[in-house]
Formats: structure tokens, sequence, C-alpha cells
């Protein structure tokens, strides 16, 4: 079992930055890929990046390349850096984790989510 709790949503201008952490318990924690999914209101929940346990492995949606960052501390955290932020990047941020071998944007792949952080990008 793996528990994930968000942090670090908040408000930001566009063009801004911010740096989402999830804080992942439970001992196989090291052997899953994570990954970080995105809802917008009224819209269905979208990849946004993922990588490996290995940390050999980065993926990453096609709107966010060059902007979000995702990486990982050994043993319990990972990140989303979001730097240029952009007011189409306004959602709920959600954490994952799953037992696959390389990080995959495939929703079904991840067995645990976190609850989510807001984050809210102003024009």
């Amino acid at each position: 079992q793996v528990q994930l709790v968000e942090s670090g949503g908040g408000l930001v201008q566009a063009g801004g930055s911010l740096r989402l952490s999830c804080a992942a318990s439970g001992r196989t924690f090291r052997r899953y890929t994570m990954g970080w999914f995105r809802q917008a209101p009224g819209k269905e929940r979208e990849f946004v990046a993922a990588i490996s346990w290995s940390n050999s492995n980065t993926a990453y949606a096609n709107s966010v390349k060059g902007r979000f960052t995702i990486s990982r501390e050994d043993k319990s955290t990972v990140y989303l850096q979001l730097n240029s932020l952009k007011p189409e990047d306004t959602a709920v941020y959600y954490c994952a984790a799953g037992s696959v071998v390389g990080p995959t944007d495939r929703y079904e792949a991840y067995d645990f989510w976190g609850q989510g952080t807001q984050v809210t990008v102003s024009s």
C-alpha cells in the first residue's frame, strides 16, 4: 500500500513558477513509477508527467514539455517544477503511483492517487 499527499499548489501570475511535492509512504515506494495528472473544471483528468522508479526515464505531455520538470528523491518525495505557467495550466494536480516498469501516460496503470492540490494561474 502507498499513501500519497500533494502540496505546493497556489495562486500565481502567468509566467510564474511553482513547485509541487508529493510525499509518499509505503514500503515499496521505490519500485513505483510516479506520475502527475491534472484536471481542470469540466474537463477529464489528463497526464502531465511521469518518472520511472529507477529515475532513468521520464515522460511529459506535449503541452508541458520544456516548462515542467518531474524529479524524485530516493525514498519519499516526488516533485513537479512548474515554470512559465499559463492560465490554461489551472487545474487540480494529482500525484499517482503505479507498479509499472516505465513512465506511462495511461491513467489505468496507476494504482494509488493523492487527494490533489489546486494550481491557479491568473492572466
